[in-house]
């Protein structure tokens, strides 16, 4: 609940995915105008221009390190975003893409903060998600979508509707508690990938490896392969896979019936 008497506030926000450009006007006006910006971004540019739209920009980089847990980390990144708010000023905490998708300290930290009395909140912001279905001309609802972490989907034994699209998220570090020192992804980790979707897709089965552009000058990656050559492929750490679905299953009698009686 509210607390009158807390003066502190925090605002979670997202750069989007292409620098500048995909920055709402909203959101630019909560990093400019903040007391206090953090921010945890992916391009030493993006970090450049929050600095200059605000000088009190720091880094929530150095919550990382090599064989530190992500959960660590991102307790850590929680922590600092608290502490700035309890000195009653207003933070901004600016991350890359959207700030509640894949970002696990800017939901817990609108948490904590409201529990703690204060005044937070989320603003939207443009995901990879969304550059993908733009750049790779899908719409999510001609047959659905499904959308899993890889790790995730992997160590659960998600069960998925092939007809369906797919999307796995962070296939190049599978497995990895925390930031991965090599680049590619395992090749091992990447044939389990693989051995699992093949229970759903034969080894023709289209598979896009897709990267949206960080840079308004640039184009996205996309590089489409068949599900045999996934096990072997190079995949950075910021790669996507977007599996399309199969063709559509037949519609039930019974409910067409239905829809034509009513």
């Amino acid at each position: 609940m509210l607390d009158p008497a807390r003066t502190g506030k925090l605002v979670v926000v997202g750069t989007g995915i292409t620098l500048v450009v995909h920055t709402t006007l909203e959101t630019l006006e909560c990093i400019k105008h903040a007391d206090r910006l953090l921010y945890m971004v992916t391009e030493p540019a993006t970090e450049t221009w929050l600095r200059d739209l605000n000088p009190s920009a720091e880094t929530l980089r150095d919550c990382y390190a090599p064989g530190k847990s992500r959960l660590d980390s991102y307790n850590e990144m929680v922590e600092r975003m608290l502490a700035a708010v309890r000195t009653g000023v207003y933070v901004c905490a600016a991350f890359y893409g959207h700030p509640g998708v894949f970002v696990n300290p800017g939901h817990e930290a609108v948490r904590r903060a409201r529990r703690e009395g204060f005044q937070a909140r989320m603003l939207p912001g443009i995901s990879a998600e969304d550059c993908l279905f733009a750049d790779l001309g899908v719409d999510p609802v001609d047959s659905g979508c499904q959308s899993y972490e890889a790790t995730d989907f992997l160590a659960y034994k998600r069960r998925i509707d092939p007809t369906s699209a797919l999307i796995l998220w962070q296939a190049g570090v599978i497995g990895e508690a925390s930031v991965a020192r090599r680049r590619g992804g395992r090749p091992e980790r990447l044939k389990r990938l693989t051995d699992a979707l093949r229970r759903h897709y034969d080894d023709r089965h289209p598979v896009v490896l897709y990267e949206a552009a960080v840079f308004p000058v640039c184009k996205p990656r996309i590089r489409r392969i068949p599900l045999s050559k996934l096990a072997t492929a190079r995949i950075e750490s910021m790669v996507t896979l977007y599996i399309p679905p199969k063709p559509s299953r037949d519609p039930d009698p019974a409910v067409m019936r239905w829809f034509d009686e009513d």
